[in-house]
């Protein structure tokens, strides 16, 4: 059976696309769900950056795991493999001491919340990071850390989660934010998979 699938990021939701996405049979939010309200509610799936600054101000207190987006989820995704990140960390320290606390992996933390409130938690694979970055390259990305947390969701449920008959479609994306995501060649992904039929925006179907 073909379903809807909705991923919404935190960027600018037009008006009007709450209902089309709270009516989705799959709906994944990011974090700290920023958009929900204007990008509706439902949420079955919180994809956390499960690394560095993010990860542990979520995991802080107790404000983001008692928000209404997080008490609805179903699953958590880590959507940073550990090996990935941990990898990473001698070459960053050289090329952005800045991000120093960048690799640091909060995914047990995660793994305990879901595991005390009776959800699931899954990690996203490596196999998707390293795809993400060799597809990357044919859209002449300038010099980046890593892809959006975003764009390996997206890569992730078209080739792990959607059937060839499911419809995914995004909301909230703006292709634009922290300055180490390559996000105009993001952008050219995205519209690449648009153009093959693999994806849909929700302002596009109203």
């Amino acid at each position: 059976m073909s379903r809807r699938i909705a991923i919404v990021g935190n960027g600018v939701i037009p008006d009007g696309l709450a209902g089309l996405i709270d009516g989705a049979d799959l709906v994944i939010r990011f974090n700290g769900c920023r958009s929900a309200g204007r990008g509706g509610w439902k949420t079955d799936i919180i994809a956390a950056c499960n690394t560095g600054r993010p990860a542990l101000e979520m995991l802080a207190g107790g404000r983001w795991k008692s928000s209404r987006t997080v008490r609805q989820a179903k699953e958590i995704w880590c959507v940073r493999t550990a090996s990935v990140f941990a990898a990473m960390r001698a070459p960053l320290a050289l090329s952005h001491p800045d991000l120093d606390d960048f690799c640091d992996d909060y995914t047990e933390g995660f793994a305990t919340f879901a595991r005390v409130t009776g959800r699931v938690l899954k990690v996203v694979p490596a196999a998707v990071h390293h795809a993400v970055d060799a597809e990357l390259a044919a859209f002449d990305p300038s010099p980046y850390v890593v892809p959006s947390s975003g764009l390996i969701v997206i890569a992730h449920v078209l080739a792990n989660i959607a059937t060839p008959d499911d419809r995914v479609c995004l909301a909230g994306f703006g292709h634009e934010g922290w300055q180490w995501h390559p996000f105009a060649a993001e952008r050219r992904w995205t519209e690449s998979q648009i153009a093959r039929r693999r994806l849909d925006r929700f302002d596009a179907l109203r």
